[in-house]
């Protein structure tokens, strides 16, 4: 029975190759195929997208690729045994084949008494338009235009920029309908686009790389492409000279588009999966003091236009705004309905990842940030995956630019920063407002009072 309303979006049914009425009629009708065969419950995601990609380099089109995505998911449940398949055949015989291969999986699946759906008092009533689809209509001769644009501006802005890795244009489209045999059945629309340029500067021994990008739901609200090329070509010709540095401990800068993945760091210690297996530094972290008093951390699923706004999350559990870290103290997990039971908690809403996690500032704009960081190291690229996610143990190599005196001095390379991720969280002095928006986590830069920079 369906018991909540949802304000449907109107699709042309010659914008994506299936429209909403067929993806609905689909699910329904692997959701009837699993009952009739058995299942105690069932669950259905049906998806249709398309996108368009067009990348330049050195004022030549290199690529120009062309994408339609259509895919079924099918989960069933014997009882606690779960089975689940997969197809990108959207025929009738293909929607009862595959119904038909989730639950001859689920009979061979040993019994685990945390799987089945979400409880259905957990699931969306009513799902509010979150204005996530906006179509760019970008004809592919544009899309070249402006990824000249952006390439040309890039070289503009430096003379010792001498080569190109290539500036893109990219315009992505998709729509979803999920439903389970509690009766919920609801979908929407959503759009992302973005412009990326990445530029070679100097040459023979001396050559440095650097790249920008940008990404929203609303093409027209995406930067020019003459400046994100402009900040690549900068990034890159600043880099020039860049010197290596003696070991020693310093304060550590983390430039914003960096520092969010701090906090994705922090998001996997505390998702229910690395918490019910016992595999991250943080367990048992809820109500205690993780970070310094000045971090807050909330989650915001509902942000119009957000780039990972969603009214409901993969089993169609609602989502909430909440917050995650109150003056440094751990306020809850993040947790879908299976690792929820695992751990005896209820699902936050989280299954298939988090929502617009964004990091409030502390008042400080980046040049407010070096000042206060007096000397030490500002970090604009990492490298490698050192991060233990059991211990929490830290250590990258970096690049970036050596700070004095609350000033660029000159940049640095061939370094590597270490520490404990424990230890910098509660060691973080400041969060800039120069936020960067491009995903689910959102926040501006990051300085860590100490870390151990290593060098020669």
């Amino acid at each position: 029975m369906n018991f909540f309303t949802t304000d449907r979006v109107e699709m042309s049914e010659s914008h994506f190759a299936h429209g909403d009425d067929k993806l609905r009629q689909i699910a329904r009708d692997v959701l009837e195929h699993a009952m009739k065969r058995g299942a105690s419950a069932a669950e259905t995601e049906v998806s249709d997208g398309f996108g368009q990609t067009v990348t330049v380099r050195q004022a030549e089109v290199e690529t120009i690729e062309y994408n339609r995505d259509k895919g079924i998911g099918v989960t069933v449940y014997l009882g606690k045994q779960r089975g689940h398949a997969s197809t990108t055949d959207f025929s009738a015989q293909a929607v009862r084949d595959t119904v038909d291969a989730a639950l001859s999986i689920a009979r061979f699946t040993a019994t685990d008494e945390c799987a089945g759906l979400a409880d259905e008092d957990m699931l969306a009533r009513s799902i509010p338009d979150l204005d996530l689809w906006h179509p760019w209509g970008l004809s592919v001769e544009r899309a070249i235009e402006l990824a000249k644009a952006c390439e040309q501006a890039g070289f503009a802005a430096d003379s010792r920029l001498t080569n190109s890795e290539g500036a893109t244009v990219s315009t992505q489209e998709s729509h979803f309908i999920y439903g389970n045999s509690l009766g919920f059945l609801a979908g929407y629309p959503s759009s992302r686009h973005g412009v990326w340029c990445a530029l070679v500067a100097g040459k023979n021994d001396d050559m440095q790389r650097d790249e920008w990008y940008e990404t929203a739901r609303d093409g027209v609200e995406l930067p020019t492409v003459e400046s994100v090329g402009r900040r690549a070509g900068e990034r890159a010709a600043g880099r020039l000279g860049a010197r290596k540095i003696t070991t020693r401990q310093a304060p550590v800068l983390f430039e914003a588009p960096l520092a969010s993945s701090l906090i994705g760091h922090f998001a996997a210690a505390v998702s229910g999966g690395n918490l019910y297996r016992k595999s991250s530094f943080l367990l048992d972290s809820a109500g205690k003091p993780v970070f310094s008093a000045n971090v807050n951390i909330a989650e915001q699923p509902h942000v119009p236009k957000g780039l990972a706004s969603a009214p409901f999350d993969e089993e169609g559990v609602a989502t909430r705004s909440r917050d995650v870290v109150s003056s440094g103290i751990v306020q809850g997990y993040f947790l879908s309905s299976y690792s929820g039971r695992k751990l005896a908690l209820k699902t936050t809403g989280n299954a298939g990842g988090t929502h617009n996690l964004i990091l409030r500032d502390t008042g400080a704009d980046f040049a407010g940030l070096l000042k206060a960081m007096g000397t030490g190291l500002l970090v604009t690229e990492l490298m490698g995956q050192g991060v233990n996610s059991v211990t929490g143990d830290y250590s990258r190599g970096a690049a970036g630019f050596w700070v004095e005196n609350g000033a660029v001095a000159y940049p640095v390379q061939e370094i590597t920063i270490a520490g404990n991720l424990k230890d910098m969280y509660r060691a973080i002095v400041a969060v800039g407002n120069d936020i960067v928006r491009r995903g689910a986590r959102q926040c501006g830069s990051i300085l860590i009072e100490r870390m151990t920079v290593a060098g020669d």
